[in-house]
């Protein structure tokens, strides 16, 4: 991102005082999202997403693997983030390294509540075949390809689309020999089994910049930012999980405010993905049958 003079900085702080941002949004608005999903072929399912000049992808990839001992009623969710250096100069070597780490924890903290499980916004049970046994794993790989601020926002929303694109196919089980033997599996060529996302939340990044926050900031905001603090909501309305960034603190009521505005802005945003997805989804369909 090119420096910003003193000029350029007191009239983006300005700006978000008076509720009119430099872009010319209010404090609360989204910058345009776009939705494009199928596209990458080999994966089970994959979406792209733009919010503005941030653009990300997200690919779906699922193999049968073995649940852990500790859950043998889950299946299991690993997610990876990638910091493309053709997104932003300042993401080559290891300050891309440490932020897509970041950014890796951060996501599976709001989509799988943590390493605890709890409040996860992925029914990790539903990918169970045989408890104990078989279930399948899912490989979320995503992609920075154009970096303009909110990155976590726009990655949990690929991740998001990328599952309501993903198919997994139907696995027939064969009766095993004994309960202490592996079941023999017969995966299908030709029926899938539509992955179910009701559940699973967006987030919400609400950036603190002097008094007030601001939801959707773009690289020039950010850097005026004291703290930031991201909110998973899901469609019912409840926080699935919660991480924060920056060094201030911030007060209990602060953060129970934030809370109140993150589910309000949620269903905002989980209803323009919704039709952005449904209208992705329709020209998969258009363009199969054509």
């Amino acid at each position: 991102m090119v420096g910003l003079s003193l000029g350029e900085k007191h009239f983006i702080k300005g700006g978000i005082d008076q509720n009119i941002r430099s872009d010319g949004r209010k404090r609360d608005y989204y910058r345009p999202i776009f939705v494009k999903t199928g596209v990458i072929p080999q994966a089970n399912g994959s979406a792209r997403v733009r919010m503005g000049a941030t653009e990300v992808i997200a690919s779906v990839k699922a193999e049968l693997g073995k649940p852990s001992a500790l859950h043998p009623d889950k299946g299991k969710v690993a997610i990876f983030v990638d910091c493309s250096a053709v997104a932003e100069p300042t993401f080559e070597g290891r300050g891309a390294e440490e932020l897509s780490a970041e950014l890796s924890v951060a996501l599976e903290r709001c989509l799988l509540g943590g390493t605890s499980g709890a409040g996860a916004g992925i029914d990790l049970t539903s990918l169970i075949v045989a408890e104990g046994k078989i279930c399948w794993d899912l490989y979320i790989d995503s992609l920075v390809i154009s970096s303009d601020g909110n990155l976590l926002d726009a990655l949990g929303a690929s991740i998001k689309a990328a599952l309501a694109n993903t198919a997994i196919p139907k696995v027939n089980i064969s009766a095993a020999a004994s309960a202490d033997e592996q079941p023999e599996v017969d995966i299908s060529d030709e029926e899938f089994l539509q992955f179910d996302t009701s559940a699973v939340p967006v987030i919400i990044t609400l950036t603190q910049v002097g008094r007030h926050y601001i939801v959707d900031a773009t690289s020039e905001e950010e850097p005026h930012m004291s703290s930031a603090v991201s909110i998973s909501v899901n469609r019912k309305g409840h926080v699935c999980g919660l991480t924060k960034r920056g060094g201030e603190g911030l007060d209990p009521s602060v953060v129970s405010d934030m809370i109140s505005v993150a589910q309000h802005l949620s269903e905002l945003l989980m209803s323009r993905l919704d039709s952005e997805i449904s209208a992705a989804e329709a020209e998969i369909g258009d363009d199969e049958e054509s």
